[in-house]
């Protein structure tokens, strides 16, 4: 037998081994997972592990429930929009809101762009907010994320706002690195601002925009095309900036903050002439 192992190059000890069956509790979890997958294929672990407690009775870990999920080669469905992509041949500016205090409005803004899944593709909104009041100056909503869409809403916030901030702060997307947005900021004498590594607390403001405009308004709607997604926007952020009072601001609304005498209430056809 040892020198039959030799001549074929097999390990001896492989001859003996008897592969261990898959446990049955495995099988009826798999059994489980598979039927669950096809009912709602969006569901991640953490929802499974209630699930299968509340329907089947199954207290599963979810490391567990996660190695089975990748030997069956199943992942759930989310988005994946990667909207920060940095761009290495792209200049990165240093981040000048350390240890700032932001007393004023027009002293720093701010922009982020947010994905929104539709009925059939994609959109893109992208806001710019006044940091100091959360005023929300100008937007603009497409389906691809280049950086006119970036352009748009810089402008239409310029055109709404009739000034330009001291400071423009963002991440280091490739859109805000890109050639046409940071020269766009220079002409205009704006000194830029990017976060560095360990300042994810920066965007916390206009993410916060983000999560409210998608629950109290793109997700209970569900706009099937791009214009009617833009007007959705344009009546939530009239809302926003006019109507709602916000506890931040001694319950004021960002529009009579950042502009006690003007109307902040433009429709957006205003801003894109003015623009």
């Amino acid at each position: 037998m040892r020198t039959q192992c030799e001549l074929l190059g097999v390990s001896r000890s492989s001859l003996d081994y008897v592969p261990v069956a898959e446990a049955a509790e495995n099988v009826r979890i798999k059994r489980l997972l598979n039927e669950l997958y096809l009912r709602d294929p969006c569901l991640g672990s953490r929802r499974l592990i209630t699930v299968l407690e509340r329907d089947h009775g199954l207290l599963v870990n979810r490391k567990r429930l996660q190695r089975l999920r990748r030997e069956m080669g199943i992942e759930a469905i989310y988005c994946k929009p990667r909207t920060s992509i940095v761009d290495k041949a792209h200049r990165i500016y240093p981040y000048l809101l350390r240890e700032l205090a932001i007393t004023r409005a027009d002293q720093v803004w701010c922009t982020d762009i947010t994905y929104i899944h539709m009925p059939r593709g994609s959109a893109y909104l992208c806001a710019v907010m006044d940091w100091h009041t959360r005023c929300v100056l100008g937007w603009a909503v497409s389906n691809t994320m280049d950086v006119s869409l970036c352009l748009l809403a810089l402008d239409r916030a310029k055109a709404f706002a009739g000034c330009v901030p001291q400071i423009f702060n963002t991440d280091q997307g490739s859109q805000f690195t890109s050639e046409e947005w940071t020269s766009r900021l220079q002409s205009w004498g704006v000194q830029i601002s990017m976060d560095g590594r360990g300042r994810w607390m920066d965007n916390v403001f206009i993410e916060r925009l983000w999560r409210s405009i998608k629950y109290e308004e793109i997700y209970l709607r569900e706009h099937a095309t791009v214009d009617a997604l833009e007007r959705g926007v344009e009546r939530w952020m009239k809302h926003y900036n006019t109507w709602r009072p916000h506890e931040a601001l001694g319950n004021k609304t960002p529009g009579e903050v950042y502009r006690p005498k003007r109307k902040t209430g433009m429709k957006l056809h205003e801003i894109k002439k003015a623009a």
